[in-house]
């Protein structure tokens, strides 16, 4: 009888020692401390430094509650808009084979590299005044910089990407081979997005829609160029929250931004329950 060969020792997986890695996880923990959970513990901390009556009194500036509004609406118009656009976009990326198609996806890529004050220049250079489309709007009585239009062009720029390019990978990982079944079977092509595609890609799209949302509340860059910072009129939050601190009014822009801060700690937390539950439906969606 042969004798046995002398059992191969496995190596282990992870080589490093273990202090090694208890000193990357607390080096982890003090910087996500120090950028993140100390600052936002401050704005909260600032924001109730005169007490939650003072908070809440903020809130009853008319300026204030208009913001809020135009937050809020400029959001309710601009994410829906981006999800249509994201929506056909990733459709003909992913089902279709056409010339300019990576050229397609680099100009929705655009916004990532493209500075949001670069971007509200140009759009009060192409519809402000000066323009020749502006000046043409302006003079049949549609204005658009300086106006909530001009607010709800600039937030779509820079959150028309996050939709596409959640859903593009997706709806490639998908394949053709549904859809083409559907309309082989005489679906139409309505019925075959509303009955197919669309229950394969609804959590990668509200996945995409709560980003697009995120940002489309928070956004400060283009808007501060495109809004003209009229009081009243066309300051969203972010805006409000850079003026009231200029101004000393330190309870009042704390506050504001304590409640900017919950908004996207609520798009943060319902964006972590769909990684958890729906985590292989979304994965596709991290593979570019």
């Amino acid at each position: 009888m042969a004798p046995r060969p002398a059992p191969t020792r496995r190596r282990a997986v992870i080589t490093e020692p273990g202090w090694f890695r208890v000193a990357m996880v607390l080096l982890v923990i003090a910087i996500l401390g120090l950028l993140l959970f100390a600052p936002l513990f401050e704005v909260f901390k600032q924001a109730l430094a005169e007490g939650l009556g003072a908070a809440l009194a903020s809130f009853q500036n008319p300026d204030a509650l208009h913001a809020i509004r135009l937050t809020l609406i400029t959001a309710v118009i601009a994410v829906p808009l981006n999800a249509i656009f994201g929506i056909a976009a990733a459709w003909a990326i992913a089902k279709f084979d056409f010339p300019g198609k990576a050229f397609l996806i680099t100009l929705i890529d655009l916004p990532f590299s493209v500075s949001p004050v670069v971007a509200g220049l140009c759009l009060v250079l192409l519809f402000g005044a000066n323009g020749a489309v502006g000046a043409w709007m302006i003079a049949h009585g549609m204005q658009v910089v300086f106006a909530v239009p001009g607010i709800v062009l600039a937030t779509m720029f820079v959150t028309f990407p996050f939709v596409a390019r959640e859903l593009i990978p997706v709806m490639q990982e998908q394949g053709r081979a549904e859809e083409e079944a559907a309309l082989t079977l005489g679906a139409s092509g309505w019925r075959t997005f509303r009955t197919v595609t669309l229950p394969n890609i609804r959590w990668a799209l509200l996945y995409g829609v709560l980003l697009c949302n995120a940002r489309a509340m928070g956004e400060f860059g283009a808007v501060a160029v495109v809004s003209g910072k009229i009081r009243g009129q066309t300051i969203t939050m972010p805006l409000m929250i850079e003026m009231s601190y200029n101004e000393y009014l330190s309870v009042a822009a704390f506050t504001m931004a304590a409640l900017l801060a919950t908004l996207g700690l609520v798009t943060l937390v319902l964006k972590s329950l769909l990684e958890w539950r729906y985590a292989d439906q979304l994965a596709a969606a991290h593979r570019h």
